[in-house]
């Protein structure tokens, strides 16, 4: 079998590997930009991410989770705190309580890289320096991996829905705090948005401030003065924007309505371009929905088959998982009213609830 995967990110190098070790087919990745290095291709040098208990599993089958938690580090829980520094609960950062294995923190750069060149290793070929629409991609199976405004998404579907602006914007940044404790992930519920921090290894700090907003950004309006003048209520963002170092461009958030199309008889949609959920999930869900398809593919007696066996897998789980980060995303831009209400209710629900209602993800 011959496959074409569109897109070298987290999406289309985790289906890269899996398709080549679960059904040996000959893969072959097509990538936009000119380079498959970590700055040319993966999006800002220090924005981060966290990969949650089943996105390492996922890594796990494909056989590269020690390179990838080798690229990164360890975070066992995370805590949430008010705009007053009021702690409202801690729980265990990606995973059950009772889970030995933590969710692993590391650059998105990197993640990709490790998944570049693990995909290489499987035998894996990449090309570069082309965008490719389905049309124009050879094989029996094409994987759309292509993210948010894929040009796949539209080909399957001229009538498929466009991302539409969220309602924040992200803005990343490193600071130099060394005194700070390591192992815990921040989420503090600003009153202009979440601001979440989680200290490095090496005396770093990674931090990423989600603003709310009603219009997306003038990039050269966002500056550094502009974030402390936003969370100067918050104490813990506002000692780390001014200790920072670097501020990265912001970046709007999108969210995309459910898809009628996620496949024709040679075309699938996986990762963004099908799904985009945030809520820390974006790069597990893609490792997920690479392990499935490849499982998928080397059950099923042909192509068609397949494609619809691992849509009737993942629709559910990606639809639950998209309802979930919209009321993470929701949580985080409370009205003055609502943000009350949540200080007195939160401790609670963290306490009593939190497990119950994230078993389901990590289980």
């Amino acid at each position: 079998m011959r496959v074409s995967v569109i897109g070298g990110g987290v999406a289309g190098a985790a289906s890269a590997i899996a398709l080549r070790r679960r059904t040996g087919a000959e893969v072959t990745v097509h990538e936009a930009y000119e380079t498959v290095s970590d700055q040319d291709a993966a999006g800002q040098v220090g924005s981060f991410l966290s990969l949650a208990v089943n996105g390492l599993r996922g890594l796990d089958e494909l056989g590269c989770l020690a390179a990838v938690q080798a690229a990164g580090f360890p975070v066992a829980d995370q805590l949430m705190w008010s705009a007053s520094g009021k702690l409202l609960g801690r729980v265990p950062r990606g995973r059950l309580a009772s889970d030995t294995l933590h969710s692993t923190t590391l650059l998105r750069g990197r993640l990709v890289e490790v998944l570049r060149a693990e995909a290489v290793r499987a035998g894996a070929r990449f090309v570069t320096g082309r965008r490719v629409v389905p049309s124009e991609a050879e094989g029996d199976l094409v994987v759309a991996a292509d993210g948010i405004w894929s040009a796949a998404r539209t080909a399957l579907d001229p009538a498929a829905p466009a991302p539409e602006y969220a309602g924040l914007y992200s803005v990343s940044g490193v600071s130099h705090l060394p005194d700070l404790a390591r192992g815990s992930f921040h989420m503090v519920f600003g009153h202009r948005g979440a601001f979440l921090y989680i200290p490095a290894p090496d005396g770093t700090v990674w931090w990423s401030a989600q603003v709310a907003a009603p219009e997306p950004p003038d990039p050269a309006e966002v500056t550094s003065g502009l974030l402390e003048e936003l969370y100067r209520t918050s104490r813990m963002p506002l000692e780390v924007l001014r200790a920072a170092t670097r501020v990265d461009r912001p970046t709007p958030m999108h969210r995309l309505a459910e898809l009628p199309v996620w496949h024709d008889d040679r075309t699938v949609l996986i990762g963004d371009a099908a799904h985009p959920v945030g809520a820390g999930q974006g790069a597990s869900m893609a490792i997920e929905d690479a392990v499935a398809l490849a499982g998928a593919v080397a059950a099923s007696p042909d192509v068609p088959s397949a494609l619809a066996a691992y849509t009737r897998l993942r629709r559910p789980r990606a639809a639950r998982m998209t309802r979930s980060a919209a009321s993470n995303r929701d949580s985080k831009t409370p009205g003055t009213m609502q943000r009350r209400v949540n200080d007195l209710l939160m401790p609670f629900v963290f306490r009593h609830a939190y497990a119950r209602s994230t078993s389901w993800l990590y289980r």
